[in-house]
């Protein structure tokens, strides 16, 4: 198994459980997660440390107030950076590759990413495919733990 030392990234997450859920994969995978505020609920809430299980504790989390504050503490390349959208310009989420020090970044589940992250990032910007035209949208627990396996997959083998 290859060292990766990926972030996910999930800028104001509304529903705690979907939040929880994917700081379990976090841990399941030894990535840390990076919430960034405003969150719509209270990260000490039951229901994502429900969804968290007893893992919740084991999440690395960083919390930031803003995008701007993330952007001037982390500093990431532009090739590090890697945004998902259900209509992403820069194409499926099976075409990159991801470097092992990449940042996953996923917007909030109503609305998805703000202008502020999606603004001269268009190629930066993937989507998972969907083949029904019934769905407009997937969890985003659930496309994230599809596109976070995906990203981590030749570090796994």
């Amino acid at each position: 198994m290859r060292d990766a030392n990926m972030k996910v990234v999930l800028v104001h997450p509304e529903i705690p459980g979907n939040t929880g859920t994917i700081g379990r994969t976090c841990v399941a995978l030894d990535l840390e997660l990076i919430l960034i505020h405003p969150l719509g609920f209270d990260i000490g809430e039951k229901s994502v440390r429900r969804a968290g299980l007893d893992y919740w504790k084991y999440v690395r989390l960083t919390e930031y107030q803003s995008w701007q504050a993330f952007m001037a503490d982390r500093a990431p390349r532009d090739d590090q950076l890697f945004l998902f959208e259900n209509d992403g310009e820069g194409g499926s989420v099976y075409e990159p590759a991801y470097p092992p020090d990449a940042y996953l970044i996923f917007g909030k589940e109503t609305k998805g990413l703000p202008p502020e992250v999606l603004t001269g990032r268009a190629k930066r910007t993937f989507r998972l495919p969907m083949r029904s035209p019934h769905i407009r949208s997937l969890n985003l627990a659930n496309a994230a733990t599809a596109v976070i396996y995906q990203a981590m997959r030749s570090y796994l083998a």
